[in-house]
């Protein structure tokens, strides 16, 4: 049973803006869906009557069955949908409208169908973007460029992406603001409390999770774990998660068999399990709790937002990752071990390191949960309502909140 520690509501009297949200949002299967929903769960909570509401994002051949939060439902390829969207949250109580957004999201070439939305919409404008690319190409440009420009506010999660909004895309950085990828607020605790919980007592463990794709990387850790597991028989690497639904629409679970092959082959069956499912949030947090080291081969150098990352440092664990913008600025300053792009040797020396010198994983581990407590999904409630209070003229002041602890799982 994992511990979380949540917050009480503030005391009346707090501003309390009326937000729409516009995003993917659960049940459907992506991380922009969960993160949407976190922090509408968490802006909710800390300030009861903020009235957060959800325009939900649909692909061109899905639908779902929302929650009672969800009031609009647009079809990404349908521009009268958007229209419709648009003139909903223009009658609406609505005071600011909240967009996370990523390319994919929308229709469109880089999500240009948004636009039609944006055309019609008469709400003051926040857009969270989780994906920030230095060096686009001039469309990418174009399309960038026309959406910081028409928010009232564009908000990243990296500080990094700052700076390349300016120099890449020649934005005014002013209406630029960040504001961390939020975490939950788990309670500082060693692995052991939580292993005898999941049956992996007596194990050394190694985990990844998230939606499984090619660009993770998973192939590099395993050859990594495959030098290691001589001197450290008793490591154990759970692959937790899903296949990604787009990769699984497209090429199938060709990716997963690819990594269960490479298992066999390097006769890694006792040390390496899969685990083929969308994890709730107290799985999860269950699963980070039991983890010694936390493990991030991803591919894509430019990535600017990893929530998987991100919940790791704030779940207080030693993490190794390959050297993506998001990594390099999350795990500065003794937070985590880099190591190159495809090096499975580099992985396997860092796993060595933290594996055999207890120590150092403990003051990696410690100097991760420390910069963590930033993040934790209460003060990004805070910034952002703050932010939203500022935008519309209100009082920006935002009352303290009372911790309690509460336990999931």
């Amino acid at each position: 049973m994992a511990e979380l520690l949540e917050f009480d509501a503030p005391a009346a009297g707090a501003a309390k803006p009326r937000i729409s949200y516009m995003a993917s949002y659960p049940p459907r299967e992506c991380g922009i869906a969960t993160f949407t929903k976190d922090l509408v769960e968490s802006i909710d909570r800390a300030f009861p009557g903020a009235m957060g509401r959800i325009v939900a994002l649909n692909e061109s051949q899905g639908t779902y069955r929302y929650g009672p939060e969800v009031k609009f439902a647009v079809t990404v390829d349908d521009y009268e949908s958007y229209q419709e969207a648009a003139r909903y949250l223009n009658r609406s109580k609505a005071d600011l409208v909240c967009i996370q957004h990523e390319y994919g999201l929308f229709g469109g070439n880089h999500g240009e169908n948004l636009f039609t939305f944006l055309e019609e919409l008469r709400k003051p404008l926040v857009v969270t973007l989780h994906t920030v690319l230095p060096r686009p190409d001039d469309h990418l440009r174009e399309v960038t460029s026309r959406l910081v420009a028409r928010a009232d506010t564009t908000v990243v999660l990296a500080k990094k992406a700052v700076d390349i909004l300016g120099e890449d895309y020649g934005a005014d950085t002013s209406k630029v603001r960040y504001i961390p990828h939020g975490v939950p607020n788990v309670k500082k605790l060693p692995a052991s409390s939580f292993k005898s919980i999941l049956g992996l007592e007596g194990r050394f463990t190694i985990s990844t999770f998230g939606l499984i794709n090619p660009g993770k990387g998973i192939e590099y850790a395993i050859r990594a774990l495959a030098k290691v597991v001589e001197k450290y028989p008793d490591i154990l690497y759970l692959v937790l998660g899903q296949t990604h639904p787009g990769v699984r629409k497209h090429e199938g679970e060709n990716y997963r068999n690819f990594l269960h092959d490479l298992v066999a082959e390097l006769g890694l069956q006792k040390h390496v399990k899969f685990n083929n499912r969308y994890l709730a949030l107290n799985e999860i947090v269950s699963y980070l709790m039991a983890t010694n080291v936390y493990l991030v081969p991803y591919l894509n150098p430019n990535q600017i937002a990893s929530g998987t990352l991100a919940y790791a440092v704030g779940a207080g664990r030693a993490v190794v990752s390959t050297p993506f913008i998001y990594a390099e600025e999350l795990l500065a300053d003794g937070r985590g071990l880099l190591v190159p792009f495809r090096d499975s040797d580099a992985i396997a020396d860092a796993l060595d390191l933290l594996i055999g010198d207890s120590n150092r994983r403990a003051a990696t581990a410690m100097a991760a949960y420390a910069y963590g407590r930033n993040m934790t999904w209460h003060n990004v409630a805070r910034d952002y309502m703050g932010l939203f209070a500022e935008l519309l003229g209100r009082s920006s002041r935002v009352p303290a909140l009372v911790e309690r602890q509460v336990a999931v799982g």
